[in-house]
């Protein structure tokens, strides 16, 4: 049971490790300026594409279920994502990202009544701590437009992904991956032809880091967390997801040379430490020996 168990954390894993290299390649691969059709064109043909796989659409309330769920977690996460990429070191906004984890198991617990174990709360606490060191000194200059933007999208996806391992009882995650990637996509378009205008031409960078985030950060990373969602508790899952700014740090440091110091390392290993602590499983309760 216990293996299984940690079969589910590590492809759920997949999700928060995409996630955050998807900083780095918005900021150094991506055009500026365009959060709004950035979201789309990540989201819209991965979602057509996992469409045709599973070949479902949604039926009686799943059709305005997907659209809010795709507004949050499609809509409001990728489109305020790339603005965060764009404004921000890979390391800082993939960190700003993590806090993720403690509305992670609010939230479960609030509208889905589960109760968090008490090691849950202390690692994702350890690693919110992990978070605010590697905001200290040393991380260079903050910009507040994109701390406001990696907030913002940290709420709305939270709150999305809580209400899908809410309502998504009965629908695989693999489905549940392509009608919200549609829906989001679908809701987005209209306000990126009105406010950013035609589709931007990409040059050979751009349509590289696309494909990128569209197969490996999008299609890939969204049906191992749902998987996740559904087969582990909301308070596992969270603590999981503070990979994410591990990756951000790690691909920010190596590929981009942002600042790493002693503040960074420390932050890290807390993070890390709070991953296995809210990752370990429960405690087998031993049945007395009949004498």
């Amino acid at each position: 049971m216990e293996d299984k168990r940690w079969r589910w954390i590590l492809l759920t894993a997949i999700a928060p490790i995409a996630w955050g290299s998807t900083y780095v390649v918005t900021r150094h691969l991506l055009p500026p300026d365009i959060p709004l059709w950035g979201g789309v064109i990540r989201c819209l043909p991965a979602g057509f594409v996992v469409l045709a796989f599973v070949r479902v659409l949604p039926r009686g309330s799943w059709w305005w279920r997907s659209l809010v769920l795709g507004t949050l977690t499609v809509g409001g996460l990728n489109v305020l994502v790339y603005i965060v990429g764009q404004r921000l070191p890979s390391s800082l906004a993939a960190t700003l990202m993590s806090t993720s984890a403690a509305f992670m198991i609010l939230l479960s617990w609030m509208l889905r009544g589960q109760r968090p174990r008490v090691i849950a709360v202390v690692g994702a606490l350890v690693g919110i701590v992990g978070v605010v060191i590697m905001l200290g000194p040393g991380g260079g200059p903050v910009d507040p437009w994109g701390v406001v933007a990696s907030i913002g999208a940290m709420l709305s996806s939270t709150l999305g992904f809580v209400l899908t391992a809410k309502w998504g009882a009965g629908v695989p995650p693999v489905t549940m991956t392509a009608w919200q990637l549609v829906a989001g996509s679908i809701v987005v378009l209209p306000f990126a032809i009105l406010v950013e205008g035609a589709p931007p031409v990409l040059d050979p960078p751009a349509i590289a880091g696309f494909a990128y985030v569209i197969v490996v950060a999008t299609v890939l990373a969204y049906a191992a967390w749902f998987t996740g969602l559904a087969r582990l508790p909301g308070s596992v899952v969270g603590v999981v997801g503070l990979l994410n700014p591990v990756t951000g740090v790690v691909l920010g440091v190596a590929l981009a040379g942002e600042a790493f110091g002693l503040a960074q390392i420390a932050g890290l290993v807390l993070v890390l430490g709070g991953v296995v602590m809210g990752s370990l499983p429960p405690r087998r309760r031993r049945v007395p020996a009949l004498t």
